[in-house]
């Protein structure tokens, strides 16, 4: 991959400088490849990636915890079939569906009909997971996926009808995922980024990790350090933080530089 590093808003007084990273996919390589190493998708057509923390499921740990069984008990009679987004319909009726969900989940217009179509129109789609309610025939949940098959799946946009709100209709529809993908032989699923805590449901399967910039970690209480850290004015990167080199790398930073996965051959 190629790395493009745009800059952000500096603290000249603290001396930080940011920077967001770009990577960009080349020959040979599969956006799999970037999401192994931390990177998220930036554009629909899977041409750039941005490095961010985010939550993965290595789904080769993943075991029903009783907070699982508890969501899918209370989806029962719900189901789910994943379909190649060329066997999806997209139709008028759908569509509908999927902005009124949008509009009211995001804000009105966040996501404007011309972006909700480019969503299905995108490589960043490759597959759709259907939810129906096998009592009435209805559909009440769609999830857009990208699938690389018996490797890894995106877990992207969720829509679904509001009105299961409750029977948790939207956890249901994650957690079916997740059993999904780990019953097929799947590697890993992604959720996401994570910065609020908010978000700290996407950890609540076994097997939950999320990149902290250096590597993958388990450790949730880092996750959670993170997001507190993250609501407080930072005079100083987190590296240079002695609280956190001391609580999760012992104070080494050379055991941090040997866990990361990057490394740069000038040519």
């Amino acid at each position: 991959m190629k790395l493009l590093f745009s800059e952000a808003k500096a603290d000249y007084g603290h001396y930080i400088f940011p920077y967001a990273i770009w990577a960009f996919p080349e020959a040979g390589e599969t956006a799999g490849d970037l999401f192994n190493q931390g990177f998220l998708p930036s554009s629909r057509s899977l041409d750039r990636f941005y490095l961010c923390r985010q939550v993965r499921i290595d789904l080769k740990k993943f075991a029903h915890s009783s907070e699982n069984r508890r969501i899918l008990r209370k989806g029962e009679g719900i189901n789910a079939v994943l379909l190649p987004k060329a066997k999806f319909d997209y139709t008028p009726a759908r569509r509908e569906f999927f902005k009124t969900y949008a509009d009211i989940k995001f804000g009105k217009d966040v996501m404007s009909y011309e972006r909700l179509d480019l969503l299905f129109d995108g490589a960043i789609t490759s597959h759709v997971l259907v939810f129906t309610d096998a009592r009435s025939g209805e559909e009440i949940g769609t999830v857009t996926l990208y699938v690389e098959p018996n490797q890894l799946a995106y877990y992207y946009y969720a829509f679904y009808n509001l009105n299961y709100y409750s029977r948790n209709l939207g956890m249901f529809m994650m957690t079916s995922a997740v059993a999904y993908f780990a019953e097929h032989g799947f590697r890993y699923l992604y959720l996401g980024s994570c910065y609020l805590e908010n978000a700290l449901y996407k950890t609540q399967f076994t097997g939950a990790e999320f990149f902290n910039g250096v590597r993958w970690s388990e450790n949730l209480k880092e996750l959670k350090h993170l997001i507190q850290r993250g609501k407080q004015d930072q005079p100083q990167h987190l590296l240079e933080a002695e609280e956190y080199r001391s609580t999760f790398y012992d104070c080494d930073l050379a055991q941090i530089g040997a866990a990361s996965p990057f490394k740069v051959r000038l040519t």
